[in-house]
């Protein structure tokens, strides 16, 4: 699974230290703008697009209206749309614990460090104890046999995914404690935990600790990690734009799948050239990420459009003429 990192003396490493920095800067400044109140609010909504998007990725298109529906509990009649409805509220409650969300606290494994295998394993289990039943059975394409994923727990299957196969079911504890201490954030520099997340993000669905799941769980940690830096909040995603590149994304982690390709790639079993181009690739993702949510974000242009909506509203009758006053004050 070497190398966990890309090397500091690697080539383009200067290139993914320069990301981190302008991502850490550009993520501080999107939560800046921002009154906590407001904050607050437009976490919740960021959840569900998060959800949204990240659903897009798996193959799931769940409609934004579906997912409001299913956080009111007003679930479809039919049973695929219903049960995708409740994969993605699955999604944003197990999110709403990760960012701290109000009236939650997180259950025994999610208090601890994202990279820890209690952490992971946490994780997988509150997303798939949330999902009915129908939606944790995984069938084997070349067999037909049908499993049970249990939620957190390691998979006790050999698996392949595409042309990769993952590491054999006995070896996955001892690939996700290297995984903890590569990536255990005391242990790394400011710049280095930034890089890490991408790291992580591949080395993690590498291992594929689960029989079904990872890639969602994978982001889940991305998101989490990024939050432990100091850089991620709820107020942006990278789901939406690892879903809006899903060929590049993917493209990405297969190469990174790759051996070494010659004697100056790395010294790890791994490519360390295709770790550090996926590193890339994820890092200016999130930088794409901050810059959307900031413009749309932005306070005078955002407050304006409500205001105009408002109006409309006033007008219309169906809100107090004041109402433009409360929400001017809100982004004090």
């Amino acid at each position: 699974m070497e190398p966990m990192l890309p090397s500091a003396g690697g080539p383009h490493r200067r290139r993914l230290e320069d990301l981190a920095v302008d991502l850490t800067a550009r993520a501080h400044g999107l939560a800046a703008q921002l009154h906590p109140n407001v904050r607050a609010e437009v976490g919740t909504l960021v959840r569900s697009m998060n959800c949204y998007y990240s659903n897009l990725i798996e193959g799931h298109n769940t409609h934004p209206i579906d997912i409001d529906r299913a956080l009111r509990a007003d679930y479809s009649a039919d049973a695929a749309k219903r049960g995708l409805q409740l994969e993605a509220r699955a999604h944003i409650e197990v999110q709403t614990v990760l960012d701290g969300g109000p009236g939650t606290a997180p259950p025994p494994g999610l208090e601890g460090p994202a990279t820890s295998s209690a952490f992971i394993q946490a994780l997988h289990r509150e997303f798939c104890q949330r999902l009915p039943d129908d939606l944790l059975w995984v069938e084997n394409p070349d067999t037909g046999d049908r499993a049970r994923v249990g939620p957190g727990e390691l998979r006790l299957r050999h698996v392949k995914i595409g042309r990769h196969v993952p590491v054999s079911p006995g070896a996955v504890p001892r690939f996700l404690a290297r995984f903890e201490a590569a990536y255990r954030a005391p242990e790394l520099g400011r710049i280095d935990r930034v890089v890490a997340v991408p790291a992580a993000h591949h080395r993690l669905l590498w291992i594929h600790p689960f029989l079904d799941g990872n890639g969602r769980v994978a982001r889940l940690v991305s998101h989490a990690m990024l939050r432990e830096t100091g850089v991620g909040t709820s107020l942006w995603s990278v789901s939406r734009g690892l879903a809006r590149s899903v060929t590049d994304y993917k493209r990405a982690l297969m190469a990174a799948d790759e051996p070494r390709r010659n004697d100056v790639d790395g010294r790890g079993a791994l490519s360390e050239a295709a770790l550090t181009e996926f590193c890339e690739f994820f890092l200016r993702v999130c930088v794409d990420q901050v810059e959307f949510m900031a413009s749309v974000l932005e306070p005078a242009t955002l407050l304006g459009r409500i205001e105009a909506w408002l109006g409309d509203e006033i007008r219309a009758g169906t809100l107090h003429p004041r109402s433009s006053a409360i929400i001017r004050e809100a982004f004090q």
